[in-house]
């Protein structure tokens, strides 16, 4: 468990300037679409991703804060959950238009979670207190095996605090 939590916290504490990439990210890994809520490791039952969705899209409608969820198994073929989810980041941006305010990228299966937010939300929220959120809202909630409950009580805290 103190190997779990000491990741996290390295894990958030890294920006997307603190790590380049050697290769450019392989769009044929990510998926050809994107919404809210992407249970591509299939943890969430259909009606917690509806409303998680519709949480986030009104939410995004009322503070103009684009939350994004990607839950998967594997990051092949990259090894550091960090650089998959700055690639996807790039990715949604690059390739699919989607200009995401906060990314939550979670795997159970991998036992990890990367958060990360764009510059502009940086003026409200630090990456310290990005990963407070994380720590006292979410991973109490993934420990009891709760993903629906620690992305949700995440996802309101984090929209709180940035809308």
């Amino acid at each position: 468990m103190k190997k779990l939590v000491f990741f996290l916290t390295i894990a958030l504490f890294l920006t997307h300037c603190s790590s380049a990439q050697t290769k450019p990210a392989d769009p044929s890994i990510f998926a050809k679409s994107y919404d809210y809520v992407n249970d591509f490791e299939k943890i969430l039952t259909p009606s917690q991703i509806k409303e998680l969705n519709d949480f986030l899209k009104s939410s995004e409608e009322k503070t103009k804060i684009k939350l994004l969820v990607v839950t998967t198994s594997s990051i092949n073929p990259y090894t550091d959950l960090t650089d998959y989810s700055m690639d996807l980041d790039k990715y949604l941006l690059s390739k699919l238009k989607i200009d995401t305010s906060i990314l939550i990228v979670i795997s159970k299966q991998l036992r990890q979670i990367q958060v990360q937010g764009i510059d502009k939300i940086r003026a409200k929220m630090s990456d310290q207190e990005m990963k407070d959120i994380i720590s006292t809202y979410s991973i109490p909630e993934l420990k009891k095996g709760d993903y629906y409950k620690g992305l949700q009580q995440a996802a309101v805290q984090l929209i709180k605090k940035v809308g």
